[in-house]
């Protein structure tokens, strides 16, 4: 049936799509009014609701995986401190010995340190891990996702910097949670 006409009947339609770091109020709404100036345009159509919508959503998407990672770095500082502090008491007895042959709290305190930097790197490698196991379940869903809604999105990985930086912030974190244990209980064992 189509075929049957000389020419569409319909009038041309151009979908715009703003580049992402133009996406404020001011830069689409600027767009919308370059376009209704052009003589070539019949009409044109913005959802700036959607489009506020979009923001907004993004924005709460933001705050609730700072919420999520600051909860976890919680989680994190509390889990390796317990275990630290066992440790310190569980070799109770060698640390008062050392200490009265003269070792000092910086020395008796290193490797408990250590111990949260390693505790924290091995809970970066696992997070790694972990991600990547996601990430190879759920991109070909996202994929799909995606082609249906005539998007070319598709998920990205952390990326070599990325995994880095989880790596050593986890270590960080993991040496932190240490440093408190050894700050809280360590200190208290003196021998008397």
């Amino acid at each position: 049936m189509v075929d049957s006409l000389d020419k569409n009947p319909l009038p041309g339609t151009l979908l715009v799509t703003p580049r992402l770091q133009n996406t404020s109020d001011a830069a689409i709404t600027s767009l919308e009014q370059v376009l209704i100036a052009d003589p070539a345009v019949a009409d044109v159509r913005l959802d700036m609701q959607w489009v506020k919508r979009l923001q907004q959503f993004m924005t709460l998407g933001k705050k609730i995986v700072f919420g999520l990672g600051g909860m976890l770095a919680l989680g994190v500082l509390l889990v390796i401190g317990n275990t630290i502090r066992l440790a310190i008491e569980s070799r109770r007895e060698e640390i008062l010995v050392v200490k009265l042959v003269g070792g000092t709290d910086s020395y008796v305190a290193r490797p408990f340190l250590y111990t949260g930097l390693w505790y924290g790197i091995g809970g970066g490698l696992l997070a790694l891990l972990v991600l990547g196991i996601g990430f190879f379940w759920m991109s070909a869903t996202v994929d799909q996702l995606a082609a249906l809604y005539q998007s070319n999105f598709h998920l990205q990985g952390l990326g070599m910097f990325g995994s880095m930086q989880l790596v050593l912030l986890a270590g960080v974190t993991g040496l932190l949670g240490a440093w408190i244990a050894v700050a809280r209980h360590l200190y208290q064992i003196q021998p008397r």
